[in-house]
């Protein structure tokens, strides 16, 4: 009798703020007309709980300037407990790097535009990012630079 296969399982099993900040430098941006420039970075890692458990967290920081002084930054660690059960080992990579984060960015997102809004600024909504695409980018660039790194100690 054949042994079967395990099926792969992924599952979201929690999801929570593991950090956010909002820093005003001064209440002089209170004063002067509203007219921000943004600066939007984000970020992910992921680290193995056990077997069969990843914590990922996605990072999202937004700093707004107003007539060249910082109006505020705001920051939110997302994160999530995964289950990654009989995954293939080269979908890992993918699975942690896009698809988790595509999971945890309508949260940051959330918190994001909550927190800015509660410091009394306009409501700020993100708008939606291809992590898909991101993680893709990422890794054709390592490749490259593996490239570069092997034929430089050729």
């Amino acid at each position: 009798m054949a042994e079967e296969q395990a099926q792969p399982q992924l599952a979201l099993e929690r999801i929570y703020v593991k950090d956010m900040s909002l820093e005003v430098p001064g209440p002089s941006v209170f004063t002067k007309e509203w007219n921000p420039e943004l600066d939007i970075n984000l970020s992910s890692n992921a680290d193995k709980l056990d077997d069969d458990h990843y914590q990922v967290v996605l990072t999202v920081s937004v700093t707004a300037k107003n007539s060249d002084a910082a109006a505020f930054i705001a920051e939110v660690h997302q994160a999530g407990i995964f289950l990654l059960k009989d995954i293939p080992e080269d979908q890992i990579g993918q699975i942690l790097g896009a698809y988790c984060p595509n999971v945890l960015f309508p949260y940051a997102r959330e918190v994001i535009s909550d927190i800015v809004t509660r410091g009394s600024f306009p409501q700020l909504l993100l708008a939606p990012v291809n992590f898909d695409q991101a993680y893709a980018q990422s890794q054709q660039q390592a490749q490259e630079q593996a490239k570069v790194d092997a034929e430089g100690n050729a």
